[in-house]
């Protein structure tokens, strides 16, 4: 599917606020609601539009910790961390990455005792690193496809 300048208007807009309305987005744009409607529609069975997600503040919610982890997998031990890593609560995001750790996690924790019976959890598939977040400095940058052009 072509991504056009509308599709791309469209796109920002959701990333923005994806509970604007089809209206809104039109006004903003110059298109009408059911053009609009239409265009996400195809985005969506493209699957370009992968879902609609509400973000939550961890420290709202009791957790203190918010930290990156690292994993150099031992041998033999990444494919059963692949399939254990999914059944972590502690996990919002994990990458299997290149270099020379072979996993990235992005993980919420209460506190610093959680933070290290999550550790004794992971240290029997490999060696880990540990990275504290302090601040987020951004968080959740559209993509925009004007800036993505070659030039």
């Amino acid at each position: 599917m072509q991504i056009d300048e509308l599709n791309w208007a469209i796109l920002t807009s959701l990333q923005k606020n994806a509970r604007y309305s089809f209206a809104e987005i039109g006004r903003e744009i110059g298109l009408s609601s059911p053009a609009v409607a239409e265009r996400v529609k195809k985005m969506e069975d493209a699957g370009i539009i992968k879902g609609y997600k509400t973000q939550i503040s961890y420290h709202k919610t009791g957790h203190q910790l918010k930290a990156i982890i690292t994993l150099r997998a031992f041998m033999g031990r990444l494919k059963p961390f692949l399939e254990k890593v999914k059944d972590f609560k502690e996990v919002s995001n994990c990458y299997r990455i290149t270099g020379n750790e072979n996993i990235i996690m992005d993980v919420v924790l209460r506190d610093q005792a959680h933070l290290e019976e999550f550790i004794d959890k992971l240290i029997t598939y490999g060696e880990t690193k540990t990275h504290i977040v302090l601040s987020q400095v951004v968080e959740f940058a559209p993509i925009d496809g004007n800036k993505m052009k070659l030039s």
